[in-house]
């Protein structure tokens, strides 16, 4: 038996990569399971009610380990975004970045892009992700304002698939 302090960098980055397509592939499957039984709406009504609670816990633990303070502003929602178990599988950048507002954009999601690979439509994860993107931005500071700019289903460019735009003051 491995212990992990014998195991290498490139190791511990590797199954941190493996623990996030591990979290992805259960959440997906759930979500699927949920699907077939209840249908759609249902499945989705779901989702939200576990994303109101899995995403204050993921921040709550962002936060402690990386000493981001509650009420640090844009700044450490910025940090924490970075430390979500996807940014491990998504492509994300930071735009339009003022002292008050930025926009953060999923240029490329994995749930979406194995979807578009299979020739399926986009998930329509809008509702989802509103609870999803607001409860993690005011647990890190309640003064951070979320809006939807663009999330399936809505119509989106090639270049992302979400834009949320986060303010304060």
């Amino acid at each position: 038996m491995s212990n992990l302090d014998d195991l290498s960098r490139e190791q511990l980055v590797g199954m941190l990569d493996d623990f996030a397509k591990n979290w992805l592939a259960h959440d997906g499957l759930w979500f699927q399971a949920a699907e077939r039984k209840f249908g759609m709406d249902a499945a989705i009504e779901l989702d939200k009610k576990a994303w109101e609670k899995f995403t204050v816990i993921e921040a709550e633990r962002i936060m402690k380990r990386h000493n981001i303070p509650k009420g640090s502003g844009l700044s450490g929602l910025k940090k924490a975004l970075n430390f979500r178990l996807y940014s491990r599988l998504n492509k994300q950048e930071f735009i339009e970045e003022t002292e008050n507002r930025f926009v953060f954009r999923m240029n490329d999601c994995r749930v979406q892009s194995a979807r578009k690979s299979k020739g399926l439509s986009d998930f329509p994860c809008k509702t989802v992700g509103i609870v999803e993107y607001s409860k993690f931005a005011r647990t890190i500071d309640p003064r951070i304002r979320t809006t939807c700019l663009s999330c399936p289903p809505d119509e989106h460019p090639d270049e992302f698939y979400c834009a949320w735009a986060f303010e304060i003051g």
